[in-house]
């Protein structure tokens, strides 16, 4: 598994980072929703609980198929979650006399769409870092500083890949490549998608250790425009390029492979070859080489040695990224 690397960070820091549910607290950002509609939306705040036991609880619960009910983002397992799901409104009656220890509905409105993958804002954080020292601080803030000016490496985080990372890779492989069947779809897809990530991530420290300075852009890249959210592929890299990736407007993307997907040309494409795999059937993505956080905002115990750290992340991105960033350290 290649090593994630983060720029212009030359200090490694020890402090304690524990995913639980009162260190990892993670707050869906919603899309604005209709109000009206054929669907219900449950707001729900769950402990220890991931997205896929939430969905097997309430399908089981109102004797539905789980492919009935919608959500936006997968949420760990080991953290306090808020996020949001869908229901047939014809089940209004039946879900108010849900009652589990893990989870609680914190609200209801309706909507006129099932929600899908994706269909969100982004993600809260909030986060408790152990036993930080005072001299780590200004380091922190330093960081911290420089990822608002010019955003942070959008790495798959190590969630991505499960605990046996190398095994599920290899297994992964195999599968892609015809010499082993998972009659689980579900693993299928989570092991292909694992695959795929590894590519990019490899693509990704790749391209961030070609300038010391900032994201060094190529000739051929594969921009996504962030106003438009559409993709396109300059040939040339002009100063105009250039002025809308400093202003954030487009930002480079990378490639995970598969069929159907946009690749980069020129001198891009001699980096980006390196790291596709024809042999992937499953569909192919772009991805954000770089995302911005919000709001970021840290404050500091001394007494307790904690930090606490909150901030918005873009959809799709890894909170835990970011704390690596400050760590200088990969944690999986």
């Amino acid at each position: 598994m290649i090593k994630r690397f983060y720029p212009k960070n030359d200090k490694t820091l020890n402090f304690k980072f524990v995913q639980n549910d009162e260190d990892f607290i993670v707050e869906e950002q919603p899309i604005k929703f209709s109000g009206a509609g054929s669907f219900l939306v449950l707001k729900i705040k769950k402990d220890n609980c991931d997205t896929w036991e939430l969905i097997d609880r309430l399908a089981k619960f109102l004797n539905v198929f789980s492919n009935e009910i919608g959500y936006a983002g997968l949420k760990d397992k080991r953290a306090t979650t808020t996020q949001y799901i869908t229901i047939p409104k014809k089940y209004s009656k039946e879900i108010k006399l849900f009652k589990n220890k893990k989870i609680e509905i914190l609200d209801t409105t309706l909507h006129n769409e099932k929600l899908n993958i994706g269909d969100l804002e982004g993600n809260r954080f909030k986060i408790n870092l152990h036993d930080v020292e005072v001299s780590d601080i200004n380091h922190i803030q330093k960081i911290i500083k420089l990822i608002n000016k010019d955003g942070m490496p959008n790495y798959f985080g190590y969630q991505r890949f499960g605990k046996e990372v190398v095994d599920n890779l290899a297994k992964a492989k195999d599968v892609v490549y015809g010499e082993e069947i998972v009659k689980d779809k579900k693993l299928s897809k989570m092991l292909i998608s694992a695959y795929q990530s590894s590519f990019f991530n490899a693509w990704l420290v790749e391209r961030l250790k070609l300038s010391n300075d900032e994201f060094k852009l190529l000739d051929g890249d594969v921009f996504l425009d962030l106003q438009k959210d559409k993709l396109f592929t300059p040939k040339v890299i002009t100063a105009n390029i250039i002025n809308d990736f400093h202003n954030f407007k487009i930002t480079p993307t990378g490639l995970l492979p598969g069929r159907k997907v946009f690749k980069a040309v020129g001198e891009a494409a001699l980096i980006e070859q390196k790291y596709d795999d024809v042999y992937i059937q499953e569909k192919g993505y772009r991805r954000e080489a770089l995302v911005f956080p919000k709001d970021v905002n840290c404050k500091y115990d001394a007494a307790k040695k904690i930090c606490n750290l909150d901030f918005i992340l873009p959809k799709g991105s890894y909170a835990t990224v970011l704390v690596e960033y400050l760590a200088n350290r990969n944690f999986s």
